[in-house]
C-alpha cells in the first residue's frame, strides 16, 4: 500500500490547494494529484482550489475544473496543501484548511514550518511534483498525470539547468516521459514562448536594470504605471528575474514589481553562495537557497537598500 492509498483509505471528500499566484510546480502538483485521485480513487470526491493559472497551462487536464468559489460551506475529510510554505499563502482556501478533518502538507520549500497535521517536506528535492511521484504508484500514473508532473518539474528546475536538478530528478522525469507525450512542446509553449507584450515588458525591465555592490547584484523594478502602459499583469512578469540572473559577474538578481503604492513583490535568485531564502525569510517570505521571494513595503529605494544590506553581509 503506497502513501496515497493510506491517506485516502475511508476518505470521501478531498480538497487540494497550492500557494497564491501559482507557478508551474504549484499548478502541476495540484492538477497531477487531482487527476491521479480521480483516475485511481473514483469513490473520492476531489476539489482543487487555486487562483486562476496562466493561460499557457491550459493544456493540463483538469484545469477547467479548478474551483474559484469560496462561499460554500463544506468540511473536507482531507485537505492537501501542495508547494506551499505556510498557511497564509493558501489565500482564501485557508478557510477550508482550517475546517478540514485532516490536513496534509507536501512541499519542497526549506522555509516550510510544517503547519499541517501531517507534513512531508524535503527541501533537497527539485520540486513538489518530483516529491509527489514518491507518493504515487508509478504504474498507475497516466499520460495526463505525467504531463502535469513533468510540467512542474521542468518549471522549478529552469528546464533542468538549476542546481536543484539531481540524478533522482532526471530518473523521475525519464519515468514520466516514458508515459508518452510531447515533452519538448510543453517546454517551448510554457517556458520559452512569450507574448509580444511580455517581450516588451521584459525588454523594459532589462534596459532599466541597475548593477550595485561592484556588479555582484543586479536589480530591476516594474511600477504599476509601467504595467498599465504595456497592458500586462503580474503573471506576465514571470522569467524576468531569471533573465537578470544570467548577467555576467552577477551573484544575486532582484526583481520587484509594484503591487500597490509602496508595496512591492520581490523575487530573488542567486548563482553560487548567497542564501536568498534566509533573506526572504527575514522579511516574512521564503523559498529556496537560490530562489526565494517576499513582499515588502516602503519606497523602491528603501526596499533595495534593505535587501542589499543583507546580501552584502553574506558576501
Amino acid at each position: 500500500m503506497n502513501c496515497l492509498e493510506q491517506m485516502l483509505s475511508g476518505v470521501k471528500t478531498v480538497a487540494i490547494a497550492g500557494h497564491v499566484r501559482p507557478d508551474g510546480d504549484c499548478i502541476g502538483s495540484c492538477l497531477g494529484l487531482y487527476n491521479y485521485i480521480k483516475e485511481n480513487f473514483p469513490e473520492v470526491e476531489v476539489t482543487v482550489y487555486l487562483e486562476e493559472p496562466s493561460r499557457v497551462f491550459g493544456f493540463l487536464q483538469g484545469i477547467d475544473k479548478i474551483c474559484y468559489d469560496y462561499t460554500k460551506e463544506v468540511t473536507y475529510d482531507v485537505f492537501f496543501t501542495l508547494d506551499c510554505g505556510d498557511k497564509n499563502r493558501l489565500g482564501e482556501a485557508a478557510a477550508y484548511f482550517d475546517t478540514a478533518k485532516h490536513t496534509v502538507c507536501i512541499d519542497h520549500h526549506i522555509s516550510n514550518v510544517g503547519f499541517a497535521e501531517e507534513n512531508y517536506i524535503k527541501g533537497e528535492l527539485s520540486s513538489t511534483c518530483e516529491f509527489l511521484c514518491d507518493f504515487m504508484d508509478a504504474e498507475k500514473i497516466s499520460v495526463e498525470v505525467a504531463k502535469c508532473l513533468y510540467t512542474g518539474i521542468a518549471h522549478d528546475t529552469g528546464v533542468f539547468q538549476y542546481s536543484n536538478t539531481t540524478s533522482k530528478t532526471l530518473n523521475t522525469v525519464g519515468m514520466l516521459i516514458d508515459k508518452g507525450f510531447d515533452f519538448t512542446k510543453i517546454i517551448d509553449e510554457t517556458f520559452y514562448q512569450k507574448t509580444y507584450k511580455q517581450k516588451q515588458i521584459t525588454g523594459r525591465a532589462l534596459l532599466e536594470s541597475i548593477m550595485v555592490l561592484g556588479g555582484k547584484v543586479i536589480f530591476s523594478v516594474v511600477h504599476q504605471k509601467d504595467m498599465e502602459f504595456y497592458g500586462v499583469t503580474a503573471g506576465d512578469l514571470d522569467g524576468i528575474v531569471s533573465q537578470l540572473r544570467t548577467t555576467e559577474g552577477v551573484e544575486v538578481a532582484i526583481f520587484l514589481y509594484e503591487m500597490e503604492p509602496q508595496v512591492y513583490k520581490v523575487s530573488m535568485r542567486s548563482n553560487q553562495y548567497v542564501n536568498v531564502s534566509e533573506i526572504a525569510s527575514f522579511f516574512g517570505g521564503g523559498g529556496h537557497i537560490k530562489a526565494a521571494g517576499c513582499t515588502m513595503q516602503g519606497s523602491m529605494h528603501d526596499v533595495i537598500n534593505n535587501l542589499t544590506e543583507h546580501i552584502e553581509k553574506q558576501m
